[in-house]
């Protein structure tokens, strides 16, 4: 595994976003913070978007030279230690593809989640059988011991809805009426799985809501299933981690965080939100898909 897929991602972002600005602030260049480090200038570059962990001691050198506050000096070496620290997911080996490993660090660390999917029941409100189903229907080939690593990454994720330290995220998620409507094959599979969904929306930190399709076309059509991840502020310094899109595709995702790009979602959430079924009348809405099946 790359040295950009190891260690906490979220920590690393942070690091160099305040590195980036102390470095600015005190008016040295990227080739001045090299040859501080006695390393190349891309590393530089690498460290400040996040790419790499970071030790200590190299953080020390360069708070010497931005004259960081002892404040601030003690977060950033903090987060510097965070860095290096390996998440649960990476026990899991290439269960995880290297381009979803970047999300699952980002997903851990959302104060919150915002998703809506078109197609499948989102992946944190999916039952173990669920996936399976998925997985023989669209995925016969896969051999089993591969199948149950990623299903168990799947059930670790879905931890975050109930952790206590730190606090389980805020979680809301919209799904298309079509996907209530598409069931696996295996009845007794699909009533546990629309079970399980009742069961989940009633925690309170997770709000389900389902779009129905009278709504006619949602502007989210064009944009397809997205996940839209909200950080907490770190360590009362500096401003939050910015909120980031992930769009996935078959072979990969996309990771988007520029404000303009940002907005453009959260004004299909906004549409989202506009047309879907409240809380309680989803719940409704799923009993009666129960009652029907």
């Amino acid at each position: 595994m790359t040295e950009e897929t190891t260690g906490s991602t979220v920590p690393r972002r942070q690091l160099g976003r305040f590195l980036t600005e102390l470095r600015e602030e005190a008016g040295v260049t990227l080739d001045g913070a090299a040859d501080l480090l006695q390393c190349s200038r891309q590393k530089v570059w690498r460290m400040e978007k996040g790419l790499v962990p970071m030790r200590a001691p190299d953080v020390t050198v360069l708070c010497d030279r931005y004259e960081a506050p002892e404040g601030v000096r003690a977060v950033l070496l903090g987060l510097a230690r965070e860095t290096r620290s390996r998440g649960w997911w990476h026990a899991y080996g290439d269960a995880i593809p290297q381009w979803f490993s970047l999300y699952v660090s980002l997903e851990g660390a959302a104060s919150r989640i915002r998703q809506y999917d078109a197609e499948l029941i989102n992946g944190l409100l999916q039952t173990r059988e669920y996936i399976t189903a998925l997985y023989q229907l669209n995925r016969p080939e896969t051999p089993e011991p591969e199948r149950d690593r990623t299903i168990a990454v799947r059930m670790q994720r879905q931890q975050i809805l109930v952790r206590r330290l730190p606090a389980a995220p805020e979680v809301d998620v919209v799904l298309s009426e079509a996907v209530l409507r598409r069931p696996v094959p295996d009845r007794r599979v699909w009533l546990a799985q629309l079970a399980h969904l009742r069961d989940t929306a009633l925690l309170p930190n997770v709000r389900l809501r389902v779009l129905p399709s009278a709504a006619g076309p949602p502007l989210a059509a064009e944009a397809g299933t997205f996940t839209l991840l909200e950080f907490p502020k770190p360590g009362g310094i500096g401003r939050a981690e910015p909120t980031t899109v992930y769009s996935e595709s078959i072979t990969g995702a996309l990771y988007l965080d520029r404000p303009a790009e940002v907005a453009t979602y959260e004004r299909v959430w906004r549409g989202l939100e506009g047309t879907a079924l409240d809380a309680e009348q989803s719940r409704s809405f799923i009993e009666s898909m129960l009652e029907e099946w």
